[in-house]
């Protein structure tokens, strides 16, 4: 720990005297004849940067090109170049072409800064492709791929899954649980950085998000250097609707339907430089009824088999409520300072009654039982977050960041369970508690040094203090009181710390290929310990190296490819390791493993999009390597009771294929694709050796109708294959639906159907093992009914600014309803 503070605060200073001492940002000037010529690209609709377009210096009058460069993600551009006369064009699809005439440098003044250039968006047909003032639904940019959430009225009242569920490239199943790819080895981060809502569970956590207020999400396959080395399979990066503005604005979003309801209010105000805004949320599902059914069957010796079995019925309601408050002020035109503090909590409860029997001719018993399960799951905390950003007078692009984070979650989980059994002996009135806290503290500093030629040096260095606690008890009751059963009841503390350092190079070459390459370094520091009964605690840290490497090159008529390759790493977080023996099942525990190890998984991808006859078409390849992967693994101990836990069950080998294409015809667009990937992992799961191979898919699509300018219509559909891992499979999932919506002024009125014709959905999921097969299923209401509706009020003009803090460095819990808790953290 002490190490890992002194490191960081040798980083931070030296990197902060490495940023007051350059003379990059003068190269150019003084006595020479050589300059620059500076601007920013601006959307004149949206107000947001245009990346990645392509800019053209030419000799003033001429038709020659001198120099090509492509915008950076902030919209921003220079050339270099000696004193003249020159005129810049700056081109991008779906853009009109925009000429800047007689930019002059002198020997007396050698830079110019062209300021904003406001780039109108394109309303002609262009090869069948019509091009309007929106915002189009889906963009594929140079280094992410982006769905425009706001575009779409089909999610309306719905939550974040339903959202991300939208997105080409991902698959969310009916739990929630998030994959890129195949991989639930992602990382979400909201507005750029992390949040502690992910730090217990995320299913759980994109329920309780409403989609309502997501503005845009960001896919990222191949992160580069500047990010944490954890989520392996990629980044997702939530972009809400609250944004920095100049003027007063609100508005006010309500959703009432069959199976949820939501209501979310925002109020921003700004002027000159300062800025401040808020927002609050609320979300209720209905209670609903989920039939349950389990069978396990045991195979003894002499040809004898032990089974069992479950049926029953569990009613789930969830509620949630999250706030947030942020604001800035610019001090200068080179000094600012941007803080925000989020409030959530959410949870769910539950109350169930199951009949089981259990027969074992070993054991000579045959036990019918009946089992009361009521539950109280809840999940807050909060986020602090302050950046402060340093820019230069001779140079805005050279930029120093400072930025700290702090963060708590809760994971509180209290179940109380009543069993009455055929044989009395096994009767028990049982209360489970399992109470996580999870405190992450983070310090960065990121500097950015442009240098001559396009060229661009990042840096920085950062440190994440994590300490993690769950307090678990296990009681009985004697007929008096509740008696702890020792064995069952602990508190269990987790430090896991980080310290990360970076360097990324990117420039572009012969005005066509852009490259950037990095690599990143992190140390991990470990510490585990029982307070009660386990005098031996343990430790662990590894150290890792994370190149990676993007090769992207731009191609006429809007045609890209790219090549890239990364190394990252997957570490478990609390919802894996922590031991809280959960046995409100007590012949079917789950317990978590504190000597798991971290993933390290190599990723190799092409990519290529082009468009051709007016259809948008993007395709991407890659071989994914991942050693240690960690698994959900079941078996039986000696009294034929089934252990739920987590390892490192080998390794896995994938390859795959992802498609998407797109087409407007007239008023009418449609979307579709899927991901195609192979599953070949070798491994052992409790001493037996396993292996397994499958080809595993989903498949989407969505579109979208305009019968008047302000009457729209969506609709979707998507369907995912079975999932594999070593000892079974997960259930399909399918789901498809529409939605209506008129905006009449600063009013929008919208309608949301889910599954019409499918009162019910079944969803079952098989293990086996050498001694064993297990099958549990269970139905769930989903047929959706909603409406929705918004109201604006205010004009403002928006300025969107980030923390630069994005914690992404650890694998996060996945399965939906109540997972046991974990912390995340992202870039820098």
């Amino acid at each position: 720990m002490k190490k890992i503070l002194l490191f960081s605060l040798l980083s931070i200073t030296t990197i902060t005297t490495i940023s007051a001492q350059m003379p990059w940002g003068n190269m150019g000037g003084g006595k020479s004849i050589k300059g620059k010529i500076t601007g920013q690209l601006i959307d004149s609709l949206s107000g947001e940067p245009v990346a990645y377009a392509t800019l053209v210096l030419k000799k003033a009058g001429k038709d020659k090109e001198k120099d090509g460069i492509i915008s950076e993600d902030n919209g921003k551009f220079r050339f270099d170049t000696k004193t003249g006369k020159y005129d810049v064009y700056a081109s991008f699809i779906g853009y009109e072409e925009k000429i800047i005439r007689d930019v002059e440098l002198t020997l007396k003044d050698p830079d110019y800064d062209i300021g904003k250039i406001m780039m109108v968006q394109d309303n002609v047909v262009l090869d069948e492709v019509e091009i309007t003032g929106e915002r189009a639904l889906i963009e594929n940019k140079v280094d992410k791929l982006v769905y425009n959430v706001e575009q779409d009225a089909s999610i309306a009242g719905g939550d974040a899954t339903d959202a991300l569920r939208k997105v080409p490239l991902l698959s969310v199943d009916l739990d929630g649980n998030v994959s890129l790819r195949g991989s639930r080895n992602v990382q979400i981060l909201i507005n750029g950085k992390p949040s502690g809502m992910f730090s217990n569970n995320v299913a759980d956590a994109l329920k309780m998000f409403p989609a309502d207020q997501i503005k845009k999400v960001e896919v990222i396959t191949a992160p580069s250097a500047k990010y944490d080395g954890e989520g392996s399979a990629g980044i997702i990066n939530i972009v809400t609707k609250k944004e920095n503005i100049e003027g007063i604005s609100g508005n006010i979003n309500a959703s009432v339907g069959i199976r949820q309801n939501s209501l979310n209010a925002g109020l921003n105000a700004g002027k000159g430089r300062f800025g401040f805004n808020s927002s609050v949320g609320l979300f209720y599902m209905w209670p609903q009824d989920t039939d349950v059914t389990f069978d396990r069957t045991q195979f003894l010796a002499d040809d004898d088999v032990a089974t069992y079995t479950t049926r029953g019925t569990q009613k789930t309601s969830r509620l949630g409520a999250n706030g947030t408050a942020s604001m800035f002020y610019d001090f200068n035109a080179f000094n600012a300072i941007n803080s925000s503090f989020t409030y959530r909590g959410f949870g769910f409860d539950f109350d169930g009654t199951t009949t089981s029997e259990i027969i074992d001719p070993s054991l000579m018993i045959q036990n019918e039982f009946t089992r009361i399960n009521r539950g109280d799951n809840l999940f807050g905390g909060f986020d602090w977050n302050t950046d402060y950003t340093k820019k230069w007078e001779d140079d805005e692009d050279r930029e120093l960041v400072f930025a700290v984070q702090y963060s708590k979650g809760d994971n509180n989980q209290d179940n109380f369970v009543d069993e009455t059994h055929q044989i009395a002996e096994f009767d028990r009135v049982s209360e489970i508690v399992n109470d996580g806290d999870n405190y992450e503290t983070t310090l960065q500093v990121d500097y950015t040094q442009p240098l001559p030629k396009s060229y661009k040096l990042e840096v920085g260095a950062k440190t994440v203090i994590r300490d993690i606690s769950s307090d678990y008890r296990n009681s009985i009751f004697d007929g008096n009181s509740f008696i702890d059963i020792p064995s069952q009841t602990n508190i269990f503390d987790y430090d896991q710390d980080v310290l990360a350092g970076y360097a990324q190079l990117s420039f572009i070459l012969k005005k066509k290929y852009s490259i950037t390459f990095g690599t990143r370094y992190e140390r991990t520091e470990i510490a585990g310990r029982f307070l009660e009964g386990e005098p031996n605690p343990f430790e662990n840290d590894y150290e890792n190296w994370l190149p990676n490497v993007t090769i992207s090159r731009t191609m006429k008529n809007f045609r890209t490819l790219k090549l890239s390759y990364s190394r990252r790493i997957q570490r478990p977080t609390l919802f894996f390791i922590n031991p809280f023996n959960n046995n409100t099942d007590q012949f079917n525990r789950t317990i978590g493993n504190p000597l798991l190890d971290p993933e390290v998984v190599h990723q190799y991808e092409v990519s290529y999009n082009m468009t051709v006859a007016g259809i948008t078409f993007f395709g991407s390849g890659f071989f994914r390597y991942t050693e240690d992967i960690i698994e959900s693994t079941l078996g039986l101990d000696d009294n034929g009771i089934s252990v739920n836990s987590f390892s490192n069950v080998g390794s896995n080998q994938s390859i795959g294929l992802n498609l998407f294409a797109t087409k407007s015809i007239n008023k009418i667009t449609l979307r579709g694709g899927g991901n195609f990937y192979s599953y070949d992992a070798q491994g052992t799961v409790n001493g037996v050796d396993l292996e397994r191979t499958a080809l595993q898919y989903d498949l989407f699509f969505n579109g979208d109708y305009s019968i008047t300018g302000d009457f729209k219509v969506d609709f979707f559909g998507f369907f995912q294959a079975p999932k594999a891992t070593l000892q079974g499979e997960n259930p399909a999932f399918s789901i498809w639906g529409f939605g209506l919506r008129r905006d009449i002024g600063k009013l929008s009125l919208g309608i949301q159907v889910i599954e019409p014709f499918r009162r019910v959905q079944n969803f079952v999921s098989d293990l086996d093992g050498p001694d064993f097969t297990q099958s549990y299923s269970y139905g769930v209401p989903f047929r959706s009914i909603g409406i929705n509706v918004r109201y604006k009020f205010g004009k403002v003009d928006f300025k969107e600014r980030k923390s630069k803090i994005k914690n992404s460095d650890t694998k996060q819990g996945q399965q939906g309803g109540g997972g046991q808790g974990g912390g995340q953290m992202g870039q820098g």
